[in-house]
């Protein structure tokens, strides 16, 4: 069975990091199946704090959930040499049931493309007597094409001159028509097969089997004349022999379409719905050939398996979310829009974060916590309520967490006031890194708003903060996709938030639901640490009744 995601929302936090890491790790425990943990975007100087405390790597960025070409069942189809002949390209593509075939480079990169319309056409379209030295067949493909060997001359040595004829008329006639470089086909008459090399020709065929006096062998090899020796008639040599063409003269080099694995199968589909050829080169990172993909080969794409954690709204969700079949919710937010196609387990309880159910949960399935898995669970909670100062915190929180970091052998505040002076090292940050650290898109009625939050123990560092972000707010809304923005500066220490927005209506909103007045687009709320429960749901109701 393929592995199953588990994901957390954008612009990640330390609960929705921890949540994923450690839910991961229960279902791997209880099933003995593979789960992923994945972060929908980067990891903010708070978490990165807590999993090195802890030395656990980061979790597998995923920025987006739609199916790829790694989740094709292409196949991986043999690649050929390009010295390798036509009759043995075609073999190749009959045993394996195959319409187009690789051609690659020393290192695996994609040389040219064979398929059976291009032998088919080399078939069909009058050819000249030169087509092989054209092609600068070798002479052993000559031979293997031939069912024969060479008897006189190097295999590996290439035609690359003149004709080739049949040698059926008498040796005074054959001078007329054979020249200097040819290739001849004849029989076992020694005084035509003399006749030929005294013309020049740099190789015979002598068909039917027939053997070589010493004397002509002789002959040949001081007149640099390879020769062939076959048991076919010269009718069937002349009719087989374009089959000895290497591939890398058919082949087609150049406006080769390919993929990476990388690659979303709905840019794909949209490509190859536009165009006549049935099979692709699919490309690794590298650019090394992998396999080749189809048309048909798309039909039969797997939906990714995906747990989300720490959120149940599609506009927070990895992009893409759509495309997969979500199995599991497991959260502590409102219940909103993610849609799915079955029945899912969606465990959703009115606690301060996502970490303290799945805590719940180790207990409930008897599963011992280990002391890092313990560390992170403690550190998630104590992120998401602001080590027990939010409202949104309960008993069963800091219950928990205690228990938790006993476990993990950690001091409680000393490790959340280490946590948050990691975090609010705003100082070097660009505006744009700071409103995103930790911003989430909702959506009232028609109206769309983004809510961030940064917090801070330095108050002078907030105000520092303050300065230039909303000439930067100003500046991002008209490209936000948003109709108001919104950033909570939060004191964990003071337990206040500088509440700063931007755009139509949002100051009507806002002193709605916190009835005060504000004054240069920002209020203080004293008292005021939870976006979810103090900012969030009075804004969404000011913005409905307003509606």
């Amino acid at each position: 069975m393929k592995s199953t995601i588990v994901i957390g929302h954008k612009n990640p936090d330390t609960d929705s990091i921890c949540s994923a890491i450690c839910y991961a790790y229960l279902k791997h425990r209880l099933t003995g199946e593979e789960y992923v943990p994945c972060r929908a975007g980067e990891i903010n100087g708070e978490t990165k704090f807590v999993l090195d405390k802890f030395s656990v790597p980061s979790p597998q960025l995923l920025e987006s959930i739609e199916p790829t070409v790694a989740d094709v069942p292409f196949r991986r189809i043999k690649p050929i040499d390009s010295t390798l002949s036509l009759k043995r390209a075609w073999e190749h593509m009959r045993d394996e049931n195959i319409q187009t075939v690789p051609i690659l480079t020393k290192r695996g990169k994609i040389k040219g493309v064979l398929t059976l319309g291009d032998q088919a056409r080399f078939y069909m379209e009058d050819r000249d007597a030169d087509a092989l030295s054209k092609a600068k067949t070798p002479y052993f493909n000559v031979a293997d094409t031939l069912q024969g060997e060479v008897v006189a001359g190097d295999p590996n040595g290439k035609f690359t001159k003149g004709k080739v004829v049949v040698a059926a008329a008498n040796p005074d006639l054959m001078e007329e028509f054979i020249d200097k470089h040819d290739m001849v086909i004849l029989v076992d008459r020694s005084d035509t097969q003399l006749c030929a090399i005294e013309q020049g020709a740099s190789c015979l065929i002598v068909c039917l089997g027939a053997k070589i006096s010493k004397s002509i062998m002789r002959i040949a090899e001081e007149s640099g004349c390879t020769i062939i020796t076959s048991p076919l008639d010269t009718y069937t040599a002349a009719k087989l022999i374009n089959q000895s063409v290497p591939v890398s003269h058919l082949m087609r080099k150049s406006d080769i379409i390919t993929f990476g694995l990388d690659d979303s199968v709905a840019d794909v589909k949209a490509t190859v719905s536009k165009l006549r050829i049935r099979y692709f080169p699919v490309l690794d990172g590298d650019d090394h050939y992998v396999g080749m993909i189809s048309q048909r080969n798309l039909l039969d794409v797997d939906r990714r398996r995906v747990i989300l954690v720490d959120h149940n709204e599609k506009g927070q969700a990895v992009d893409g979310i759509r495309s997969a079949e979500v199995i599991e919710v497991i959260d502590h937010h409102r219940i909103d829009s993610v849609e799915t196609n079955s029945p899912i387990y969606f465990r959703n309880q009115p606690l301060g974060c996502t970490a303290t159910i799945i805590t719940l949960m180790y207990r409930e399935n008897k599963i011992e916590i280990e002391p890092t898995i313990a560390g992170l669970l403690c550190s998630a909670i104590l992120s998401d309520t602001l080590m027990f100062r939010s409202p949104t915190c309960t008993p069963v929180d800091e219950n928990i967490a205690r228990e938790l970091a006993e476990i993990a052998g950690i001091e409680i505040e000393e490790h959340a006031m280490a946590m948050f002076n990691a975090g609010s090292k705003l100082g070097k940050k660009t505006p744009d890194e700071i409103f995103h650290i930790d911003c989430k898109a909702f959506k009232v009625d028609q109206t769309k708003i983004t809510v961030s939050q940064v917090t801070s123990v330095s108050r002078r560092e907030l105000e520092r903060v303050k300065e230039k972000m909303l000439p930067y707010m100003e500046s991002l809304l008209p490209n936000s996709g948003a109709d108001m923005l919104f950033l909570m500066l939060t004191n964990i220490i003071d337990r206040s938030t500088d509440l700063l927005f931007v755009g139509q209506g949002a100051k009507g909103a806002v002193e709605s639901a916190f009835v005060k007045e504000t004054a240069d687009n920002s209020v203080i709320l004293e008292g005021v640490v939870s976006r979810k429960k103090q900012v969030l749901a009075p804004l969404m109701t000011a913005l409905e009744n307003a509606n």
